[in-house]
């Protein structure tokens, strides 16, 4: 049943309010997505699946790794419901403080860990891609590469610092758009400087370096105009910069649980046959696609509002909130997932089969992309459920669960990868891909669990009769794309157009099945909204 009353009408115009900031992000991030293919096609054309490639996404994904699980991981998840509790209960002057200290710390913290990155790169290589070392040419061209990405984790960090402020006053559209500048910088590197070079794969080195610090100085007038650019001062004894740092030791695990299983993954990988690194960056990134545009959208827009809710104890509002997030992603990504996995070798072939990335590539890219299709699904209600615990301050149980996500990784991986290897399975990657999903599934079951058993979160109504129509529209789309997209081979055979207005085609096909028997079965805008949860709260 609906509520018409004051209490209804403050539910729905929240979902309305999280619907639109949502789609703000998820724009951005679409932009930056689609960018990131033109970036990805444009260095599958010029470098292939080879040395230099497995090199450049082995240097870019130690500072990236780092990134996701220091500043956009345990940083940000501290960092925003700290600081919208001292907005909430203290001055501007308070919050300026708060956030000058904030800089200080974690500035100075970044400044030695980047020294020692680049210092120590031949070991960070060999510990991230001990495989390497049987394979003097691309061990050497990996770490040259990390000495110039490694300072990129300075910038970015501070960048998710600033990101943090202004999505903590409902700015989310300047941090949504800075990924952009990266691909941008990324595709001119590739272009513009790597035929320059006696080396043309340092140029995407250099890239990454530049674009960190074309990000981090896009947020400076957006600062400035809430006047809070920060003016770093040392920590000193600041009571919620201390609770930050306590947040922050276990959320360093918990919240980059999925990061870690993909690095480990990365490890095996650079065991197997040369270009399983890149197959399985390839693939990872299509499926990162829906997962950035949605659930990483998502999950940054309902963080602050968590968190002000926590803060208000308005524990009605707080689960409202996390219901509305996981019934869209249901509607939104189960089909995003059954696409991906129907659509592995369109995906594969059209964007990515050009120049040096051949039909051998295009096949191995795919079977790994069908594993994290999968997966895709177990990933997006981690990225939802664990601001639930961020926003409480809560990082301990996150922290548990991820340990055990990360020994079920290990163990899927145990279980599937070594025997495909052993048996010459044409693409043991794949294992690694399917043995990431499996883990993300488990992570997502026990922060399921654990949020119920702490009653932060109680499913609203509309829950069964939602999850029928979706299946049901999963399932008629999933058969139509069976019966009609064809074999990899035909894909592969093709010229570039006719692949482009093929995908194109089953694209627009899947859309109109899915989204059209959504409708036929009565499905409608406000079974999405929140307000469904407020009677059980």
């Amino acid at each position: 049943a609906r509520d018409s009353g004051p209490r209804g009408r403050y539910y729905a115009a929240m979902s309305r309010a999280l619907f639109k900031s949502t789609s703000l992000v998820g724009g951005m991030t679409l932009l930056s997505r689609l960018l990131g293919f033109a970036r990805d096609i444009v260095f599958a054309q010029a470098f292939g699946a080879g040395i230099v490639m497995d090199a450049f996404f082995v240097a870019f994904k130690i500072p990236n790794f780092l990134r996701r699980m220091f500043a956009e991981g345990a940083f940000s998840q501290a960092f925003v419901p700290v600081l919208a509790e001292v907005r909430r209960q203290g001055g501007e002057a308070e919050v300026r403080d708060f956030i000058n200290r904030t800089t200080g710390g974690l500035g100075l913290v970044l400044v030695v860990l980047t020294a020692i990155g680049v210092v120590a790169a031949p070991i960070l290589i060999y510990v991230f891609a001990p495989g390497f070392t049987a394979e003097p040419d691309k061990y050497a061209l990996s770490v040259a590469m990390l000495r110039l990405t490694f300072p990129y984790l300075l910038f970015i960090s501070l960048t998710a610092l600033a990101g943090g402020i202004l999505n903590t006053y409902g700015r989310f559209g300047a941090p949504a758009f800075t990924p952009v500048i990266l691909n941008i910088v990324l595709i001119g590197a590739a272009i513009g400087l790597a035929p320059h070079l006696p080396d043309p794969g340092l140029a995407l080195a250099w890239g990454v370096l530049i674009a960190g610090f074309v990000q981090l100085a896009f947020q400076v007038p957006f600062l400035l105009r809430l006047r809070l650019l920060p003016r770093p001062r040392l920590v000193g004894r600041h009571p919620a910069v201390r609770r930050i740092m306590r947040l922050m030791l276990p959320a360093l695990f918990g919240s980059s649980v999925s990061q870690i299983n993909l690095l480990i993954d990365t490890i095996i990988a650079s065991f197997l046959a040369t270009g399983s690194v890149s197959w399985l960056y390839y693939s990872d990134r299509l499926m990162e696609f829906p997962l950035g545009v949605f659930a990483i959208a998502l999950a940054t827009v309902i963080l602050p509002g968590l968190s002000a809710h926590h803060a208000a104890r308005a524990g009605a509002a707080f689960s409202a909130t996390l219901d509305w997030a996981l019934k869209l992603a249901l509607v939104v990504v189960l089909p995003a997932a059954v696409g991906l996995f129907m659509l592995s070798g369109p995906l594969i072939a059209t964007l990515f089969r050009h120049g040096e990335f051949d039909a051998h590539d295009t096949v191995m890219a795919h079977w790994s992309l069908m594993a994290y299709a999968f997966g895709l699904a177990g990933f997006t209600l981690v990225k939802i459920l664990a601001p639930g615990f961020y926003a409480r301050q809560d990082v301990r149980t996150p922290v548990r669960i991820g340990v055990v996500s990360v020994a079920a990784n290990i163990a899927f991986n145990a279980a599937i990868t070594a025997p495909l290897a052993l048996l010459h399975f044409r693409a043991p990657h794949a294992g690694l891909a399917l043995a990431t999903s499996l883990a993300a599934f488990v992570n997502a079951g026990l922060l399921y669990r654990a949020l119920r058993r702490a009653g932060a979160y109680r499913p609203g109504a509309g829950w069964g009769t939602l999850a029928l129509r979706v299946l049901l529209a999963n399932a008629i789309m999933a058969v139509i794309l069976a019966a009609g997209v064809g074999p990899l081979s035909q894909w592969i055979a093709w010229p570039g157009l006719t692949r482009a207005w093929h995908l194109a085609l089953w694209i627009a096909v899947a859309g109109i099945v899915y989204f059209g028997t959504l409708a036929l079965s009565g499905m409608r805008p406000r079974h999405l909204r929140a307000e469904a949860v407020a009677h059980q709260a």
